[in-house]
């Protein structure tokens, strides 16, 4: 399903989706790691933006 951009708010941004260049460019700024990075994290823990967080601090 597509992002919708006029609903945007908490549950969005606890949310990494990894479908939008525009969101993976983000959130690889945010969090300082590289887009593969990213894509392992997300296969790990999902897309809660905390649960990688949490990852990324660990490994």
């Amino acid at each position: 399903m597509a992002d919708d951009k006029k609903h945007v708010g908490a549950p969005d941004r606890d949310r990494i989706s990894l479908s939008e260049d525009y969101e993976i460019r983000d959130w690889t700024e945010a969090l300082g790691v590289s887009e593969a990075q990213l894509r392992e994290a997300v296969d790990a823990v999902g897309n809660s933006a905390g649960k990688v967080r949490e990852y990324l601090k660990l490994g």
